[in-house]
């Protein structure tokens, strides 16, 4: 989805958009799942990375700017347990119990015109 709105800063108020976002790389180098006593499930995704491409406009009382952008996050670490009970009663489920998520740099660039 798109990304839209305002922050203050200094003497005035940036309106912002961020739109046609797309993921355009994702490098998993260390994933791994494993199984845990009472119906659960481990993954554990480590120095992974992701690419986005997206179209950014800015206004402020002063200026405008509009352009591309592209973002790069790595050093992405996450570890989620997801629990699957079996009890028999209908389709197996599967429900997220806990999540943590860590990424360790992330670069933006912006081209474009103000």
């Amino acid at each position: 989805p798109d990304l839209t709105g305002h922050e203050k800063f200094g003497l005035g108020n940036v309106k912002y958009n961020i739109s046609r976002m797309h993921v355009t790389a994702v490098e998993l180098p260390s994933a791994s799942i494993s199984l845990l006593p009472a119906s659960g499930i481990k993954l554990v995704i480590g120095n992974a990375s992701l690419t986005i491409d997206m179209n950014w406009n800015i206004r402020t009382w002063m200026f405008k700017g509009t352009g591309r952008g592209k973002v790069h996050i790595s050093k992405v670490f996450v570890t989620a347990i997801f629990s699957t009970p079996l009890d028999n009663t209908g389709p197996t489920s599967i429900s997220l119990t806990s999540c943590r998520t860590t990424s360790g740099d992330i670069d933006i660039k912006l081209n474009g015109k103000s």
